[in-house]
């Protein structure tokens, strides 16, 4: 299930099964510029960033983003025709491609307000569910998501610790789960070893991020 996808830094993904895909391209070290599609979950420097953007999208990539994005994307001069605005809570389809959207907020932190409308995402790929969560904290949303490969974030401070993620998890029961969002801007990799340590037996805990 996680051939031929990678955590490149962050919350940067990329996934190359059928279409590439890049959620929250960050940090994006060449021009790639292969993307059939760049998912993002909401407007944080390093979750939306211009510069990544451009180093992998071409020229027919579709952009998905929240609804808020939408006037910073247009202001750049990305396509109108190639961008997807998202609402919390939908399901979607793009070019063969089955996504829904999840809420991703804070629940005891002021830094991702549930009223933003900003999202994780399921990317269905091969009839196997990514969930990429985004940042936010454990919700009752996130709780309710059914998905096979859970990517969640175990830096704390701007979204769950690891220990609040591996409860999550546990809970959602995923056949596999990914730390995500620390090792640079907020947490280390001892963050990512302590929410493998916390899951339970049925999850398997793989670290891609390098």
């Amino acid at each position: 299930m996680l051939d031929n996808i990678q955590v490149l830094y962050h919350s940067s993904i990329r996934i190359n099964k059928e279409v590439v895909i890049y959620i929250d391209p960050f940090k994006i070290d060449n021009n790639y510029n292969d993307a059939d599609f760049v998912f993002i979950t909401h407007d944080h420097y390093d979750h939306y960033s211009e510069e990544d953007i451009n180093k992998v999208i071409k020229s027919n990539t579709f952009i998905i983003a929240p609804k808020d994005l939408l006037v910073k994307l247009l202001r750049k001069g990305f396509k109108q025709e190639k961008i997807i605005t998202v609402e919390p809570e939908k399901s979607y389809e793009i070019e063969g491609i089955k996504f829904e959207t999840i809420s991703a907020y804070n629940i005891n932190k002021m830094f991702h307000p549930k009223d933003n409308g900003w999202v994780g995402y399921i990317i269905e790929i091969n009839n196997v569910r990514y969930y990429i969560a985004g940042d936010t904290d454990v919700t009752n949303e996130s709780k309710q998501v059914l998905c096979d490969v859970a990517f969640v974030p175990v830096g704390g401070t701007y979204t769950m610790n690891a220990k609040e993620a591996a409860e999550l998890v546990n809970y959602i029961k995923p056949k596999i789960a990914v730390p995500i969002h620390y090792g640079s801007i907020v947490g280390t990799k001892q963050d990512a070893l302590d929410f493998l340590e916390q899951l339970n037996s049925n999850t398997k805990g793989k670290i891609l991020l390098r």
